[in-house]
């Protein structure tokens, strides 16, 4: 006898009477659907390294030269309000004026125009001994320190004229950070100086190292006037009528 033969069961027929249209079947699979299995079979494309190109090359032509600084070049424009950084010379990025302490007033005065500065670092290899400014070697103590040692004018040497190191004052870089041109224009007008050297400690050893300085006629420049470097107490009137122009 042939047994009868039996279909398999429909999903449907066990949803309660649910359809067993499309949209039941659509439903259930929505039911039994599990995201976190399919996404964890895609595959996510592979970023594209980088491509740089290789700039050309061609051979220096003859009597080639190099450039030089350019002394006339515009320099930022500042305010008072400005960040102190802004007008100061960082000696890590240019080189310190310097000079040895046998050189003559006149040699002395030749290297500053020669490097377009006012302010020569008086060193014994990299130690700094002492400073000497234009005001110094232009004013009247050459012929007073000559008069003094009895010696001719020609004969008077920076270490007779300059500033020793333990008279030498200077700022905490950390100070400078937090402070503004105005802060530094104050600074000098109080020691009625031109110049103010800022100082840190080199990580390795905590020795004590000069990292910039400050110039009253750069300062100027940068405000947009034009210094008077024979006269600083013109120059700061000029800075402080600006300051309350503005």
């Amino acid at each position: 006898m042939d047994m009868p033969r039996h279909s398999p069961p429909q999903i449907a027929a066990t949803t309660h009477g649910a359809a067993t249209d499309d949209g039941g079947d659509h439903f259930l699979r929505l039911m039994f659907f599990h995201p976190f299995e399919s996404a964890s079979r895609r595959i996510e494309p592979a970023t594209a390294a980088p491509r740089f190109a290789p700039l050309p090359q061609a051979k220096l032509r003859a009597s080639a030269s190099y450039y030089l600084p350019d002394a006339n070049r515009p320099m930022p424009q500042v305010y008072l309000k400005s960040d102190a950084v802004d007008v100061m010379t960082d000696l890590r990025r240019v080189d310190a004026a310097t000079i040895g302490r046998l050189a003559t007033v006149e040699e002395a005065n030749l290297a500053m125009i020669a490097q377009r500065v006012r302010s020569l670092f008086v060193v014994d290899q990299r130690r700094i001994l002492g400073i000497v400014t234009a005001s110094d070697i232009l004013g009247e103590r050459p012929l007073q320190v000559g008069q003094q040692l009895g010696i001719h004018h020609d004969e008077v040497m920076v270490r007779d004229i300059m500033t020793p190191e333990d008279a030498i004052e200077v700022i905490d870089l950390s100070r400078v950070l937090e402070a503004t041109v105005g802060d530094i224009v104050a600074t000098l007008k109080r020691a009625h100086r031109q110049h103010a050297l800022v100082s840190d400690l080199q990580p390795e050893s905590l020795r004590q190292q000069v990292r910039g300085i400050f110039s009253l006629s750069q300062i100027a420049r940068q405000i947009g006037i034009s210094p008077v470097t024979a006269d600083i107490d013109r120059t700061f009137a000029q800075i402080e009528a600006l300051s309350h122009a503005s």
